[in-house]
């Protein structure tokens, strides 16, 4: 059997680099080696330790570019704030009297990423859907929700006021039992007894 090789390829930075001198900044193209990766193996082998190297939680041995300096971010988050209120302007004028005066309607809160993430549960366990629209549960994208939801709540520890900590217990530990109450229905079988109709 022939080994298929796989095509090589190149990474390539493109992210500004500012001159600590000037201050200035310039545009540079950066070529990373080509890395030529191992052959797949062929489909009746099994992938044993297989990991996936893109969401390791070993940075070691994932190979991403180095993060962007502070200069770099400082000024990504200037030219982001400076978009955003481009855009709310722009709302603005084309909403006249019904738009909100201050952009503050349009932040992202804490409690708002919370309500998202419970929203976009609820969703996807079809227990909710948008208006017209027929309710479907996608179960793998639930649990990942909820698994996201668990990740803030371990990852904030400390950090969180006492209402914003209610907040993400309460919403949690609903997101878990509408999960449990839908899980519990696809995994137990027919009541005993019961004649399924032909």
């Amino acid at each position: 059997m022939a080994k298929h090789k796989e095509p090589e390829f190149t990474v390539t930075d493109k992210r500004r680099r500012y001159h600590e001198d000037d201050g200035s900044e310039q545009e540079t193209s950066v070529a990373e080696p080509a890395v030529e990766t191992p052959p797949s193996p062929a489909p009746s082998e099994p992938k044993a330790g297989y990991v996936d190297q893109q969401f390791t939680s070993d940075p070691a041995s994932a190979t991403a570019p180095p993060p962007p300096s502070q200069a770099e971010q400082d000024a990504q988050h200037a030219d982001y704030n400076a978009s955003n209120q481009k855009l709310d302007n722009m709302l603005r004028e084309r909403a006249g009297d019904k738009a909100p005066r201050e952009g503050k309607s349009f932040e992202m809160t804490f409690d708002r990423l919370i309500a998202s993430l419970y929203m976009t549960a609820m969703m996807q366990l079809g227990l909710m859907a948008p208006e017209g629209e027929q309710p479907r549960a996608d179960i793998l994208g639930a649990r990942q929700t909820i698994d996201t939801l668990s990740v803030l709540a371990e990852k904030t520890k400390g950090n969180l006021t006492e209402a914003e900590q209610n907040m993400l217990q309460n919403v949690l530990f609903e997101a878990r039992m509408a999960y449990l109450q839908l899980t519990n229905t696809i995994t137990q079988g027919p009541p005993p007894g019961s004649a399924i109709k032909t």
